[in-house]
């Protein structure tokens, strides 16, 4: 018997007709410095690069997705994906694991991470944003979410180029808005200096909230324990990127060496780079960015081999998509709040109670504002 015949609507047959790629550069009103510029390794960061997908299928459902780049990359990951976005178009585009592996095969010969899969995560993550649309759901609750709201944290306020009386102001305003906890960065050449912006905010803030610290992969393996025995006393959250982000050993020796929990993960470009974390115990926090990993089907492999080991789940940048992915998560998570995007979308995302909440709107949530498009250096389409 036909769906018809049983009285059931048939199943929409779509095909994606149309795909626009977009190169934005978003600039930053202040230069920002982590411990990577106070070491000499990287200058400060003045802008970010944005590789927007924009996908269209011929029953006129819509989908967006966007990858990023700080500093270096942006124009290649642009490249990357104009070459490779065709194979996109005449495919269902419900069948998002089927187009991921073609992507893959498309762009083989540079390999499955980094750059390669940086360029396609904007696509993929546009078709997750369509498939949400058309089941007129958010993201989350078509994944199946555990929960509304996402304990949140913010970063933006907390950078060593800023004088910590700013950085006290700032966690004030963040607190005020909503956001539950404070991470600052760390990693400067005097520990000592880390040490006194750690104690003045931790006074500023008091004990019952949250604070975290990150060094920006700065320290070696004997000072990155030698400091973390003097953090225990702030009774922080994490301590992130303590070691280069590949020393799955070395994050290791301190997660097992102290009471505060360990966090990294936000540079690795890979699942399987994340699997060398989980196998030598390195984290108790792991810290994935779908972008960066190549969108959100590996993003959703990698969450479900973290909750297996257990592990808590912090989603790098990116809370427009991360939100959703967090939400989730079986475990409690954390949400880095950045406000760094909120020009290039014409939507917001709500902070109270020391959490981020679910938008009501189907898929991702958001749309690219007037200011996005006039900040944008490039245009490519590919047409059915």
């Amino acid at each position: 018997m036909t769906a018809a015949a049983a009285g059931r609507p048939a199943v929409e047959a779509d095909r994606i007709r149309h795909v626009r790629l977009s190169s934005v550069t978003l600039p930053l009103a202040t230069p920002i410095s982590d411990a990577k510029v106070l070491t000499g390794r990287q200058k400060p960061m003045t802008e970010i690069v944005f590789l927007f997908a924009e996908i269209t299928t011929e029953n006129d459902h819509h989908g967006l997705g966007f990858s990023y780049s700080k500093r270096a990359g942006g124009p290649a990951q642009y490249a990357h994906a104009k070459e490779v976005a065709d194979v996109l178009l005449g495919q269902d585009p419900n069948d998002i694991g089927r187009i991921y592996v073609k992507l893959l095969w498309a762009g083989a010969s540079v390999g499955r991470s980094g750059v390669a899969t940086q360029a396609i995560a904007a696509l993929d993550i546009a078709l997750y944003d369509l498939k949400a649309k058309r089941a007129n759901l958010p993201l989350a609750k078509l994944l199946g979410a555990y929960r509304d709201s996402v304990q949140t944290y913010n970063t933006s306020g907390g950078f060593l180029h800023a004088p910590i009386e700013e950085v006290k102001e700032r966690a004030s305003q963040s607190l005020a808005e909503g956001i539950g906890g404070i991470k600052i960065k760390v990693g400067h050449p005097d520990s000592r200096v880390d040490l006194a912006r750690v104690a003045a905010v931790r006074q500023h803030i008091g004990d019952d909230v949250p604070l975290m610290v990150d060094a920006n992969q700065q320290w070696d393996r004997p000072t990155a324990m030698r400091i973390g025995r003097i953090l225990e006393r702030f009774n922080l959250i994490w301590i992130e990127e303590p070691l280069d982000a590949y020393d799955a050993e070395g994050h290791a020796q301190l997660a097992n060496a102290l009471d505060t929990s360990i966090a990294t993960g936000e540079m690795l470009s890979s699942v399987a780079e994340h699997l060398s974390l989980i196998d030598h115990r390195s984290v108790d926090i792991i810290q994935p960015d779908a972008p960066r990993i190549g969108g959100i089907t590996p993003f959703l492999r990698l969450s479900h081999l973290a909750d297996q080991a257990g592990l808590q789940l912090a989603p790098h940048f990116a809370m427009e998509i991360h939100l959703h992915l967090a939400a989730a998560y079986p475990r409690e998570p954390w949400v880095e709040h950045f406000e760094w995007l909120d020009p290039l979308f014409n939507e917001r995302q709500q902070t109270r109670g020391g959490r981020m909440y679910l938008p009501n709107r189907p898929g991702l949530g958001v749309t690219i504002s007037d200011q996005a498009r006039a900040w944008t250096t490039d245009t490519v389409e590919f047409v059915l």
